[in-house]
């Protein structure tokens, strides 16, 4: 891909999150990386330009549309990275895919839906294995803290000697609002759960997203959903709202490799609300805002009322609130020899808008800049699987805290 015109595209520019990633992209990039900014519209691609970072005024403009093969295939074929923020997935996200699939091009996304990657990978696996592209899925935060921080705990207890990993659980704790994007395509993967049971079955088997289903071991995973409960620490937990996707895709990672973190790993995700008669008034909060927010949205006169009150696609928090955010999860590990780990993966910035926006651009630096170190991988990927440890360090380099250590 050396002859191509781009090292990396933006597409969906001008978009909340979109045009977060270009302006990271545009201060952090080193000196010489080729971007461009593609979207539908060149009025607001050139408006959206002009806000950006001075680094970014010369950067071409790609008039694209999700629904245009002939542009998406244009577009993929001038870049050696394509970026993408047009969401829902489901909906926008299957010809971009297929594009990069066929020109070879590499692709990194921010996507949370089960349904959207099981059909992505069924589709274009093999076209992108035969051309050399990563199609790296989930590259915000859903799912990299869980995908890298598993990783990074099986490097380890390999490093020692330690055996497989038998259980690990990620305790997440977090400042920030939902996305209007992820809330957009939280309605249509319902929709789409409640009409269709191929897609509901996909959606409730905990290995939906695996490469090769007949070949999982027959154990049970923890649930995505548990009862409220109460850690040693003292810390009260509720589930974690996208425990049901992040853990398809550090499950989807464990298959592709080999199974190399263990075959009888067992890994779930819950929520920390804190300690004490704080952390179990907390939780009883979350739980009763999660159950309002989950049935509103399954029945259309609530979901109505809801729509009027929820973040619309394509908004955000303003720039103080999305600098006042933070994200830490704790993932606690247990291996075949006994040996216990702890690894701790945080960042600063609203979760979901600042420090998503840090690690899609970080992806996509690593995909354009870092090929020679990258796993040696093409085809529907994950961000352990088509990028591996190398955004570990991009993302500490870029003040995030990825570490692992023994408990």
């Amino acid at each position: 891909m050396t002859d191509r015109e781009h090292d990396i595209v933006v597409f969906g520019a001008t978009g909340f999150v979109g045009e977060l990633v270009a302006a990271y992209l545009a201060d952090h990039a080193p000196a010489g990386t080729r971007f461009a900014l593609a979207g539908r519209s060149p009025g607001k691609l050139a408006a959206v330009r002009d806000r950006l970072p001075a680094a970014a005024r010369e950067w071409p403009l790609i008039t694209a549309d999700a629904t245009d093969a002939a542009t998406l295939a244009g577009l993929a074929a001038s870049a050696r990275v394509v970026v993408t923020t047009v969401g829902p997935y489901a909906k926008h996200g299957m010809p971009l895919v297929e594009a990069c699939a066929a020109a070879g091009t590499h692709y990194a996304d921010l996507t949370g839906e089960v349904l959207f990657v099981r059909a992505a990978a069924d589709k274009t696996d093999a076209a992108a294995r035969a051309t050399g592209a990563r199609i790296v899925h989930s590259c915000g935060y859903d799912s990299i803290p869980s995908d890298i921080g598993v990783l990074l705990l099986h490097e380890r207890a390999a490093a020692d000697d330690a055996g497989g990993l038998i259980e690990v659980q990620l305790v997440a704790t977090a400042r920030g609002g939902f996305s209007g994007g992820t809330i957009d395509s939280a309605r249509g993967q319902l929709d789409a759960i409640r009409t269709d049971r191929a897609a509901r079955e996909i959606a409730f088997d905990p290995y939906g997203l695996s490469p090769d289903r007949a070949g999982e071991p027959e154990i049970e995973q923890p649930p995505d959903a548990p009862r409220p409960a109460r850690l040693p620490d003292g810390t009260w937990t509720v589930p974690f709202m996208m425990a049901g996707y992040n853990t398809r895709i550090v499950r989807r990672s464990n298959a592709l490799l080999g199974w190399a973190y263990g075959r009888d790993l067992r890994y779930g995700e819950v929520m920390g609300c804190g300690t004490g008669l704080k952390g179990l008034a907390t939780a009883a909060a979350v739980m009763g805002g999660m159950g309002l927010i989950a049935g509103g949205l399954a029945l259309p006169p609530t979901r109505a009322l809801l729509d009027r009150v929820l973040p619309a696609p394509g908004t955000g928090p303003s720039e103080e609130a999305r600098r006042r955010g933070w994200f830490r999860d704790v993932l606690h590990a247990r291996t075949e020899s006994g040996r216990r780990y702890r690894g701790v993966v945080a960042g600063r910035g609203d979760p979901g808008y600042a420090a998503t926006a840090v690690m899609l651009g970080e992806s996509a630096l690593a995909l354009a800049l870092d090929t020679d170190r990258l796993p040696d991988r093409a085809g529907s990927l994950t961000p352990a699987t088509g990028i591996g440890s190398v955004l570990a360090e991009r993302l500490r380099a870029a003040g995030h805290t990825y570490t692992v250590e023994p408990a």
